[in-house]
C-alpha cells in the first residue's frame, strides 16, 4: 500500500499535534533518528526538503524538515517505520524499514540522494543551456530572456520578434499571416487581451515574461477559440528554497522609463512571489492617406490626410501571490494581479482637399483630438495541482475571476480653412466622446491526467466561462448656442453576455516509433448582444465539435514526423459586434456589426524535425480551410468618408512552407532563422465579385549572435515581410533591423543591455484599398524607432 502522506493536512499541524501528543504521554518512550539529504547528481544538500515518518500501516507519525546543510532529526516513540523524503522537482524516495528501541534508540539512516524528476515533456532542444528555442512538432518554446532585442520592451514587442508571428503598427498579433490569435497569459485569459484585441499586452512589461509558447495546431486540451493558433505568454515566478529575485531599469529614447522587479521566498511550505512593472513612455506615431473618389458628375475628390499623434503612458503592473505545499505533489496557489494604464493622447489630423487634381485646390481642415484614458485591471486566480504516485497522474482546477474597466473621455476640436488660408468660423466643430467599458469574466477549469501504460495517457477536462460586458458611449457637438447636443444614433448602451460551457477527451499512446494523440472537444455558446436605448437584442446560441489528432513517427533519435488536425473556431468578439463609431478622424469612422456569425477553419500539418550535429532543422506544411470568414470591408460615401465594418465572406484557403532552425557555425557565432512561404485564396464574392484575390507572400527573419569578446554578447535581427494582397487591395512589405548588445558586470550578477529596434526606421505598415468608386493608399508609422539601455540585476539566480 502507498503512503497516503501527500493527502493529509499542511505539515505544521502535524509537528503541533506530537507535540500535543508527546505531552499528553509523557510516559511513552522515545528515540530519534538523524540523516542527510542530498542531490544525486552532485552530491550537494538540499535544505527544506521535507521528511515524514510513517509506521507500516502507512499513518504519519511525525517528521520535519532539513536545515541548509540539508540535514535532519526527528523524536519518534519506540516501534517500526520508514522514512518518505520528498522534494519539488526531485524523485520522492523511501528508506528502509528501521526500528527504534531501549536498545537502538538512535539511528543514522546516513545520506539519502534524491534524482531529479525525468521530463514528460518530450521536447527538442535546439541548442545546450537554456536556449533561446524549444522544439516540439506540435509546439515551440520561447525563453524570452536569451534574446536581448527583448529588453526594455514590453509583451508585444516580445511576440514581434518571434518566429512566425507578425505584429502590426496597432499592435495586432497573426500568425502564419492569418489574424485571430488566441492569445494566453498563463495558459487563461487576460484582461490585457481583451476590449483592444491584443494592444493591451504593450501594459506588461518585457522582463515580467519567462517565455512564450506558440502552438499552431492546438490539441482539444485548448479552447476551441483561435483559428490561427495559441499564443500562450509564461510569466516569471520561481521555487526555489530561499530568497531570489531579479530588478530591471530602463531608460530609453523616444521616452521610455521603467522599473521591473521579480521576487521569490520559499520558507518550508510556503512560496511567495511578487512581480511590479512601472512604466512611462512618450510614443509619437505619423499617417498618411491619399484617397480618390469617383463621383458620379465624372469629377474626382481628392483627399491627402496627414495625422502625427503623441501617446503618453503611465502604466503600473502588479502581480502577487503564493503557492502552499501540502506536499511536493499537492500545491495550492492564490494570485492576485492588479494593473493601471493611464493615457493621454494627442492627435491632430489635417485633411487637404482637391478637385480633379493638385492645381484645383478647395481648402483644408484642421482636427485634434485630446484623450485621456484610465483603465484599471483586476484579476484573482486560485489553482490546485495534485500529483499521484504514478508519475503523469495528475488534477489541476483553477477559478479565474477577471475584472475590466476603462474610461476614455474625448475632445474634438475643428476648424475649415479656404485655398488662401482664411478660417471658415460656420463650419467650425467642438465634440465631446465620452466612453466607459466594463467586463467581468467568470472561469473555472479542471483537468485529469491518468497513464494507463508505460506511454499512454487519457486526458478529459470541463471548462465553463460566464462574462459579460458593457459599453455605454455618448457622443455630443457644440451647437450655435453654445450648448452641447446629442448626435443622432450616438447615445446607447451595448450589452454582450457570453457563456460558454466546454468538455473535452484525449486518448494518446506510444507503440514502437509511433505515437498518437486523438481528441474530441465539445463547445456550447450562448451569446446575446443588447442595445439598450433602442432596446435591440440579438441572441444566438450553437454547439460544435472540436475534434484533433497528432500522429507521431520518429525514424531514428535525429528524425521525427508529425501529422496533425485540428477545427478551430473564431467567434465574434466585443470589438466586432459593437455598433459604436470611432469617432477620432471624422472621415474614416470603424464600427463593428452585430449580426456577424463564428468563423470556422480545418487545420492540417505535416512537420518534420532532423538534428545535426551543429543545428537542427524544424520543417512543416500547412493547409487550412476557413469558412464564413470575418474580413473588415471598406466603403466610401458621395462625400467622401469611409466606413469599415467587419463581414463574413465566404472564405479563405490557404497552406504553406515553414522552415525554423539554428546553426553554431562557430563558438562565437550562432544563429537561427525562420521563413514562412504561404498563398491564400480568398473569396469575398457573397458580398461583391471584386472580393476575390489570391496571394503568396513570404514572412522571413533571421537573428545572428556574436560572442565578441569576454562577457560581450552582440545580436543582429532582420526582419521582412513582403507584400500580400487581400480583399480589397494590397498590403505592402515590410523590412527593419534590430540591433542589440551587451556585457555582463559586476560579478555576472548584472547585465548592461543597448538596444536600437527599427535601426533603419523603416517598419512603415503601407497599404493599397480599392472599391467601386475610390481608390485609397496609405502609410501609417505608430511605432518609429526605439533607443534602450536596460540594467538587469539578478539575486541567487
Amino acid at each position: 500500500m502507498k503512503p497516503r502522506f501527500t493527502f493529509h493536512f499542511p505539515f505544521i499541524l502535524f509537528l503541533l499535534l506530537g507535540v500535543f501528543i508527546s505531552n499528553s504521554t509523557f510516559s511513552q518512550q522515545r528515540g530519534r533518528i538523524k540523516g542527510a539529504v542530498t542531490d544525486k547528481a552532485n552530491a550537494q544538500p538540499l535544505p527544506f526538503a521535507t521528511v515524514g515518518v510513517f509506521s507500516q500501516k502507512d499513518s504519519l507519525i511525525g517528521g520535519g524538515i532539513t536545515d541548509e546543510e540539508g540535514k535532519f532529526q526527528v523524536d519518534l516513540p519506540f516501534g517500526q517505520y520508514y522514512a518518505l523524503v520528498e522534494f519539488m522537482g526531485f524523485e520522492a524516495i523511501k528508506s528502509p524499514v528501521f526500528t527504534l528501541s531501549r536498545e537502538d534508540s538512535n539511528l543514522d539512516l546516513g545520506i539519502l540522494s534524491l534524482s531529479v524528476t525525468a521530463s514528460d515533456l518530450n521536447e527538442v532542444v535546439v541548442q545546450g543551456e537554456k536556449t533561446l528555442m524549444e522544439l516540439s512538432l506540435d509546439k515551440r518554446i520561447f525563453n524570452v530572456g536569451k534574446d536581448l532585442a527583448n529588453a526594455g520592451g514590453n509583451a508585444s514587442d516580445i511576440l514581434m520578434n518571434l518566429p512566425s508571428v507578425a505584429v502590426d503598427p496597432e499592435g495586432n498579433v497573426s500568425l502564419r499571416g492569418s489574424a485571430n490569435v488566441r492569445i494566453l497569459i498563463d495558459g487563461k485569459p487576460s484582461g490585457l487581451v481583451s476590449f483592444k484585441g491584443s494592444s493591451g499586452l504593450r501594459q506588461l512589461p518585457a522582463n515580467l515574461v519567462e517565455r512564450v509558447e506558440v502552438i499552431t495546431n492546438p490539441s482539444a486540451r485548448y479552447e476551441a477559440e483561435g483559428m490561427a493558433g495559441v499564443i500562450n505568454i509564461i510569466l516569471k515566478k520561481d521555487s526555489k528554497q530561499g530568497f531570489n529575485g531579479s530588478g530591471e531599469l530602463i531608460t530609453g529614447y523616444p521616452v521610455n522609463l521603467g522599473f521591473t522587479a521579480n521576487l521569490n521566498y520559499r520558507k518550508n511550505r510556503i512560496n511567495w512571489f511578487i512581480n511590479y512593472g512601472l512604466a512611462h513612455r512618450k510614443t509619437p506615431g505619423i499617417s498618411e492617406l491619399y484617397q480618390e473618389v469617383y463621383n458620379e458628375d465624372g469629377t474626382t475628390s481628392l483627399l491627402d490626410q496627414n495625422n502625427t499623434t503623441t501617446v503618453t503612458g503611465f502604466n503600473n503592473n502588479l502581480r502577487g501571490g503564493l503557492d502552499y505545499f501540502f506536499s511536493e505533489k499537492s500545491i495550492l496557489t492564490a494570485s492576485y494581479v492588479w494593473r493601471r494604464s493611464d493615457v493621454r493622447r494627442i492627435t491632430d489630423i489635417r485633411y487637404n482637399d482637391y478637385l480633379n487634381s493638385y492645381d484645383n485646390f478647395l481648402g483644408y481642415s484642421m482636427r485634434r483630438q485630446d484623450e485621456t484614458e484610465a483603465e484599471p485591471n483586476k484579476e484573482a486566480i486560485i489553482n490546485y495541482k495534485r500529483s499521484f504516485e504514478q508519475k503523469g497522474h495528475e488534477l489541476n482546477a483553477s477559478f479565474t475571476y477577471l475584472n475590466y474597466w476603462e474610461r476614455s473621455d474625448q475632445l474634438f476640436t475643428e476648424n475649415s480653412f479656404s485655398p488662401q488660408g482664411i478660417m471658415i468660423p460656420a463650419r467650425a466643430l467642438v465634440q465631446t466622446s465620452l466612453n466607459d467599458e466594463y467586463e467581468n469574466q467568470y472561469l473555472l477549469q479542471v483537468d485529469y491526467t491518468k497513464p494507463f501504460s508505460k506511454k499512454g495517457k487519457v486526458e478529459t477536462g470541463l471548462r465553463t466561462s460566464f462574462r459579460e460586458m458593457e459599453n455605454d458611449y455618448l457622443v455630443q457637438e457644440r451647437n450655435e448656442s453654445g450648448d452641447f447636443e446629442t448626435l443622432p444614433g450616438l447615445d446607447n448602451i451595448f450589452l454582450y453576455n457570453e457563456n460558454i460551457l466546454a468538455a473535452y477527451g484525449i486518448l494518446g499512446n506510444e507503440i514502437g516509433k509511433w505515437s498518437y494523440q486523438a481528441g474530441l472537444r465539445a463547445e456550447y455558446t450562448d451569446v446575446e448582444t443588447i442595445l439598450v436605448e433602442t432596446n435591440e437584442s440579438n441572441p444566438r446560441d450553437y454547439t460544435n465539435l472540436f475534434p484533433s489528432g497528432h500522429l507521431n513517427y520518429r525514424l531514428s533519435e535525429e528524425n521525427a514526423f508529425q501529422l496533425s488536425y485540428s477545427r478551430r473556431v473564431r467567434r465574434p468578439v466585443y470589438n466586432d459586434l459593437s455598433p459604436y463609431v470611432t469617432f477620432s478622424d471624422q472621415r474614416n469612422f470603424f464600427s463593428g456589426n452585430p449580426n456577424l456569425d463564428p468563423e470556422f477553419t480545418d487545420s492540417y500539418e505535416l512537420g518534420y524535425i532532423k538534428y545535426l550535429k551543429k543545428s537542427t532543422l524544424f520543417t512543416t506544411a500547412y493547409f487550412r480551410n476557413t469558412t464564413d470568414k470575418i474580413q473588415r470591408i471598406r466603403t466610401v460615401q458621395e462625400n467622401g468618408f469611409s466606413v469599415t465594418v467587419p463581414f463574413n465572406i465566404t472564405g479563405e484557403v490557404s497552406y504553406g512552407l515553414e522552415f525554423s532552425g539554428d546553426y553554431a557555425a562557430t563558438p562565437w557565432w550562432k544563429l537561427d532563422f525562420n521563413a514562412n512561404f504561404f498563398y491564400a485564396d480568398i473569396d469575398g464574392s457573397n458580398l461583391d465579385q471584386n472580393f476575390q484575390a489570391t496571394t503568396t507572400s513570404l514572412l522571413f527573419r533571421q537573428t545572428s549572435r556574436f560572442t565578441i569578446a569576454d562577457k560581450w554578447d552582440l545580436q543582429v535581427r532582420a526582419n521582412y515581410e513582403a507584400r500580400r494582397k487581400t480583399a480589397q487591395g494590397v498590403q505592402k512589405g515590410i523590412f527593419f533591423i534590430d540591433l542589440s548588445a551587451s556585457r555582463k558586470i559586476m560579478n555576472n550578477r548584472g547585465t548592461l543591455i543597448f538596444n536600437i529596434t527599427d535601426l533603419l526606421n523603416t517598419r512603415i505598415n503601407r497599404y493599397i484599398t480599392e472599391g467601386a468608386n475610390f481608390f485609397t493608399e496609405g502609410e501609417a508609422q505608430m511605432i518609429r524607432r526605439q533607443t534602450n539601455l536596460t540594467f538587469t540585476y539578478r539575486i541567487k539566480q
